[in-house]
């Protein structure tokens, strides 16, 4: 009898931690996103095929936290997405840059992590040397 009822809650436990891991897992965010400094006209947003770079990178090449005194923290599995402007911002990042890029900025963050991969693909694969250009990502309507 024991067995039957240690087994049981075997079960149970593996069934609802996995439906619990697969509502976790299910919140992928949007398939494809609008990226704007907000307040500005300029620059042009940026077009974001989410899902498309989802299926060829894992979630921590782009995501990650920051300690409270401005160091960037890995991406971990779970981990809360917040908007990136929470953090590059001239208030929590002033002065703070990647190369020539200020991370400091919305624009400069996208900039030096999306623009700088970009550029890698385009390198390493002729048939993607348009990854390099402004308008793959800042499309003219």
């Amino acid at each position: 009898m024991i067995k039957k009822v240690l087994v049981t809650i075997a079960a149970a436990t593996f069934v609802f931690g996995g439906i619990a891991s697969l509502s976790v897992a299910a919140d992928m965010g949007p398939a494809e996103m609008t990226l704007e400094t907000a307040g500005s006209a300029k620059p042009k947003p940026a077009f974001f095929p989410h899902k498309a770079h989802q299926d060829l990178l894992t979630c921590a090449e782009c995501h990650h936290a920051m300690t409270d005194d401005g160091k960037q923290v890995a991406y971990v599995d779970g981990q809360e997405i917040g908007k990136c402007q929470s953090c590059h911002n001239e208030e929590k990042l002033a002065g703070k840059k990647s190369g020539k890029e200020k991370l400091d900025t919305f624009k400069g963050a996208a900039h030096a992590n999306c623009l700088t991969c970009h550029k890698e693909v385009a390198q390493k694969d002729e048939a993607k040397k348009a990854l390099k250009k402004c308008n793959t990502c800042h499309v003219k309507k």
